[in-house]
């Protein structure tokens, strides 16, 4: 196959070409500042046509992972960064789809699983989610991330491809080993004594490991009965007291100070970020993907950490 990959020279991106194990297979990166070396990458601007439009006619996939990373303080301009990198991107796409005289058999657009609304309660499935932005009680700038969500999946709906299978895929936090992932900004915390709870502890953390996620979308690709939302999540979130728990285990670390909603907030702006990266309680389930068959290599979250603390031990071994 040919995978067209918009914007993966991102975490995301390194993890799909870390993962793939298909050495038959061919990617191309649409980056803004193209690199020689590793993959082939093609430059474009994320909201004109030019010479990468000649990459998608033929190709088998297309994934969209473009747009600016969320993990910044939510200003003005950082907002209209975030929603324009991601709309206008996927217009492009849609509209270079259209010109194709072979356009890809499959469109897997990137979403996220903090469309859903946040919650202590059941979990949220591709058919029961509930679309968040009113809760009660939670931050106006929650809400935010759900305009985002929703925005980058209606401008992927709308684009006419009709030869094309769209799916929208709703992840969790991806668990990679790269510096700067979420993972390895949980366990730095975690080494320097502050990987206690946060918050209260009970909001959900939803997750996948990097292996898992890179699996889910080649099982997506040969199944094309899976269309529109899927989420792409371990089937076993759980709070954030045991989730940290489980990650001091894996890295041997003994305790872990624990951290109130204000250390939080004074925290998130030192390091220009947003508390609902954390407080945020994200309960979500691959209902579709367990349904259609996909099994996971790392489930629960203890296996998981082991593994990912075993690839942090041996990246830094002479």
């Amino acid at each position: 196959m040919k995978i067209v990959i918009a914007g993966g020279s991102g975490h995301v991106g390194q993890a799909i070409r870390r993962n793939w194990q298909r050495p038959e297979d061919e990617i191309v990166i649409l980056s803004r500042r193209p690199r020689s070396g590793g993959c082939r990458e093609v430059g474009w601007d994320g909201k004109s046509s030019g010479a990468w439009v000649e990459e998608l006619d033929g190709c088998d996939v297309l994934i969209n992972l473009a747009g600016r990373s969320v993990n910044c303080r939510y200003t003005e301009e950082n907002q209209g960064a975030i929603m324009d990198s991601r709309v206008y991107s996927t217009r492009a796409l849609g509209e270079a789809i259209r010109s194709c005289k072979r356009p890809p058999a499959v469109w897997l657009q990137s979403s996220t699983a903090t469309i859903y609304a946040h919650t202590h309660g059941a979990g949220h499935t591709e058919e029961h989610g509930v679309i968040g932005g009113n809760e009660p009680g939670v931050p106006a700038k929650w809400r935010f991330s759900i305009d985002v969500a929703t925005a980058w999946e209606r401008e992927c709906l709308a684009a006419k491809t009709p030869s094309t299978r769209k799916v929208l895929l709703r992840s969790a936090i991806i668990m990679s080993r790269d510096h700067g992932s979420a993972f390895d900004i949980l366990l730095r915390l975690a080494r320097l004594g502050l990987g206690g709870k946060m918050g209260d502890g009970r909001q959900y953390m939803s997750w996948v490991h990097e292996g898992d996620f890179v699996r889910a979308l080649r099982w997506i690709i040969g199944h094309p009965s899976l269309e529109g939302p899927v989420n792409i999540s371990s089937p076993y979130p759980l709070p954030n007291a045991g989730f940290m728990k489980i990650l001091r285990e894996a890295a041997g670390i003994r305790f872990g100070l624990s951290a109130a909603p204000w250390q939080l907030a004074i925290g998130t702006w030192m390091l220009r970020s947003e508390t609902e990266l954390i407080l945020k309680s994200r309960r979500v389930l691959p209902e579709r993907l367990l349904k259609s068959g996909f099994s996971f290599l790392f489930p629960k979250w203890q296996d998981a950490a082991e593994d990912l603390c075993a690839d942090q031990a041996s990246a830094v071994q002479p």
